[in-house]
């Protein structure tokens, strides 16, 4: 029988579906090596500069050996307890280990079917403020995506198989949880040649040079760092007293450990009461004073405020023994009886930063107990006085790693360099501030570029021995200021009767002062407290001037017992805090009079600002 001629020709109504295109690798063209004999020749010297550059480490080494702890942040003891908890639980090591197993699996299913033409979701994407993964192949070229992919599963599952180990103390689990981290961010892909897109296109295409500048670079580095890696992390475009630093001011106190500076007035009239702030000792106080258009102290003159600032000395050796109660009295105390000669004015507002504040409120605390009425009101910008949740610092506070500090400082002459200060806070932001560098300066072989911020974070101070460790156990160790069990003076302290106003600024990002840590303040003083919170970090979230138009602030007239019931009543308000400050500040300042200069008074001027301890130089 004939078949029908009327129906749908065969595969007319149900063609075969097309099948994917396999997915390309990328630009290969962007990886080929432009010149091979002169990549060749770079790669001879780039091998002789890494036997330059093991010579001269063997070399600072031996000089060193025997006079430092050879465990000096306590890794031993960290990852031993760590191992000791993981043998305990065995089982829960097995499923993390199949769950990672799993994660595999995963990963490469899905790099299966892309390379077969289908568009898949990634099984991991990096955290949205995580910068190291902004080149164009780490998502369009399939081994780069792959690698990164790879790395992020692994990354996060070493950190969080550690943060749910079992039986670790929660100051060993927050040691273990950091350490780790610490490890997998040196170890990502973007910090190694072959496995970074941007540093293999460029070896490619300038046949190696950028490793031979890299390394060039980092012996530079080396070397100015005495066999230590001193990262640069700005050009040295800046000159402190030229193009920072540059409000106009008088030096009008000094003794050993400050240079107390008064500022010119910027207004016809200025309030009666000055204001005097002590930043950290830590760094340097021209953070306050970087450009004219993001000065504090400038956009403060331009208030009508009388600012006098104290720059504390980059203590050498001869002040190794100075104490904490020397930074009271030869600082707080002498520091109020300059300006009372400068002004006439016994009791100015008074402004503690950072570790300055911790030190304001411990003398506040003794002021109380002597009956010294010398200070108005106190406003402190991202400063503790409870440490019982203070943040990341609290990891490098054990026994171990305090004994390993005293003996690195007694080596070094009764102080700790500040090259060791400085990793400690750039190991905080790792990824921002130490191998973002690593990139770009070695592997990249670029210079960095001028930043007036970060040239000040680089610009280190020493700490003395006995004020840094009397620091570290008393206040971050053992908490002893909020449990009242601080003596200064013979004088036990007692915040609750520290009755003048206060203003406690904090910021929503602080990684070194947090914002709950500082909120535990208000239930310490037993005086009105005004407390609010900035957006940004330690230094942004304090350093934002009003025509910036960045980030905002937070402010709650109630004080509950914790930050996030603060927060869940806060109204937000955009732009800078210092307006809401200057409203509280202006109403304790006094009358308006004649604008004072520095020199009015019984103190003549020393020299000009910013004067010359903060000019001197630390390791």
């Amino acid at each position: 029988m004939e078949k029908s001629t009327t129906g749908k020709r065969a595969g007319e109504g149900h063609r075969e579906k097309k099948q994917p295109e396999p997915e390309s690798l990328g630009n290969t063209a962007e990886y080929t090596m432009a010149d091979p004999g002169e990549f060749a020749r770079n790669m001879v010297r780039v091998g002789q500069q890494t036997q330059q550059l093991l010579a001269r480490f063997a070399e600072h080494q031996s000089a060193r050996a025997g006079t430092e702890p050879l465990d000096p942040l306590n890794l031993t003891g960290t990852f031993m307890d760590l191992a000791q908890a993981m043998t305990r639980n065995p089982t829960a090591m097995v499923e993390a280990s199949f769950q990672l197993w799993r994660d595999y699996m995963g990963l490469w299913e899905n790099a299966a079917r892309r390379m077969l033409g289908e568009k898949t979701d990634p099984v991991v994407t990096p955290n949205p403020g995580d910068k190291r993964f902004r080149d164009k192949d780490w998502q369009e070229n399939q081994v780069f995506d792959f690698i990164k992919q790879s790395y992020l599963l692994t990354a996060n599952w070493l950190q969080s198989t550690v943060a749910d180990v079992e039986g670790l103390d929660p100051a060993a689990r927050k040691r273990a949880s950091f350490y780790t981290k610490q490890f997998a961010d040196a170890m990502a892909p973007t910090n190694f040649v072959l496995t970074n897109p941007e540093v293999l296109r460029a070896t490619m295409q300038s046949n190696g040079e950028n490793l031979v500048k890299g390394l060039e670079n980092l012996l530079e580095d080396m070397e100015r760092g005495h066999g230590r890696i001193a990262i640069r992390q700005s050009a040295d475009a800046f000159r402190v007293g030229e193009n920072i630093a540059t409000s106009p001011g008088k030096v009008i106190f000094r003794n050993e450990l400050l240079e107390l500076l008064q500022y010119d007035p910027s207004t016809d009239e200025v309030y009666e009461r000055p204001l005097l702030i002590f930043p950290p000792w830590i760094n340097k106080f021209y953070i306050l004073d970087l450009r004219p258009e993001n000065s504090f102290i400038k956009w403060l003159t331009g208030q009508g405020y009388t600012v006098f600032v104290a720059s504390w000395v980059n203590p050498d050796r001869r002040l190794a023994q100075k104490s904490f109660e020397d930074y009271m009295r030869d600082g707080i105390f002498a520091a109020l009886d300059a300006v009372e000669q400068a002004t006439g004015v016994h009791d100015p507002n008074v402004v503690g930063y950072c570790i300055g504040g911790t030190l304001l409120t411990a003398t506040l605390g003794y002021m109380a107990a002597t009956d010294d009425k010398r200070i108005h009101s106190a406003t402190f910008w991202a400063a503790q006085a409870d440490f019982s949740d203070a943040g990341d610092l609290q990891i490098f506070v054990d026994d171990a790693q305090l004994d390993a500090l005293q003996q690195q400082m007694e080596a070094a002459g009764g102080v700790l360099e500040g090259s060791k200060m400085a990793t400690t806070f750039n190991m905080l932001r790792s990824n921002d501030l130490i191998w973002s560098f690593v990139v770009n300066n070695y592997l990249l072989g670029k210079e960095p570029m001028p930043f007036d911020l970060l040239y000040w974070n680089s610009d280190t101070t020493r700490m003395p021995e006995k004020t840094h460790l009397f620091y570290l156990r008393e206040f971050y160790k053992n908490n002893a200021l909020s449990k009242g069990k601080l003596k200064l003076g013979g004088k036990a302290i007692d915040l609750k009767k520290v009755k003048l106003p206060v203003y406690l600024q904090s910021a929503k990002e602080d990684h070194i002062a947090p914002c709950r840590s500082i909120y535990k303040s208000t239930a310490l003083f037993g005086g009105p407290v005004r407390f609010i919170m900035a957006g940004s970090g330690h230094i942004a979230g304090v350093v934002n001037p009003p025509a910036a138009k960045k980030y905002q602030y937070w402010t709650n007239d109630a004080l509950p017992p914790t930050v996030a019931e603060w927060q869940a009543g806060a109204k937000e308000y955009p732009g800078s805090w210092w307006p809401d400050w200057d409203a509280w500040l202006s109403k304790l300042s006094g009358k308006k009079i004649p604008a004072r200069k520095p020199g009015d008074g019984k103190l003549k001027p020393l020299g000009n600002a910013p004067g010359s301890y903060v000019k001197i130089k630390a390791q």
